[in-house]
């Protein structure tokens, strides 16, 4: 049972991951006409890149995501098929996760476009620089 329960939990970090990509890409989409200032958040855009540029890479080079693999050995362990689960909430994000009888090439095509997307945003709608953190100095130790 506890087995399936995290199987199940690793779904939702899974589809939190793919939210993250997504979402985050529509967000930086309208953010870019409205001239939000979050959305040009340094730390947002890279870690946004990285998360895509993860998953371009896997596909590219045929590897497996690990979240899958592990979703994968917990349902074993738990004695559940993969293409499931025995819980509601994780057969809906599965469902929403996976689509079935499509070729490997679509969505290796599907990631590298949304690669693609997120680098032109940062071409067209750049983030600030790295700001370090200056040093008030109002709370500099006193010297003696």
């Amino acid at each position: 049972m506890w087995y399936g329960i995290c199987a199940d939990l690793m779904v939702a970090i899974h589809v939190s991951y793919i939210a993250y990509v997504v979402l985050g890409q529509l967000l930086i989409i309208v953010a870019a006409p409205l001239k939000w200032q979050w959305a040009r958040n340094p730390w947002f855009r890279f870690t946004h890149l990285t998360a895509i540029g993860i998953v371009a890479y896997e596909a590219i080079r045929g590897l497996r995501c690990p979240l899958t693999v592990w979703e994968e050995q917990l349902r074993e362990l738990g004695g559940q098929v993969f293409n499931g689960s025995e819980t509601f909430m994780g057969r809906i994000l599965h469902d929403l996760m996976f689509i079935e009888n499509q070729p490997e090439i679509f969505f290796t095509t599907m990631y590298i476009g949304v690669l693609v997307l997120v680098i032109q945003g940062l071409v067209m709608y750049p983030p600030r620089k790295f700001q370090l953190m200056k040093r008030d100095e109002s709370s500099a130790p006193i010297a003696a």
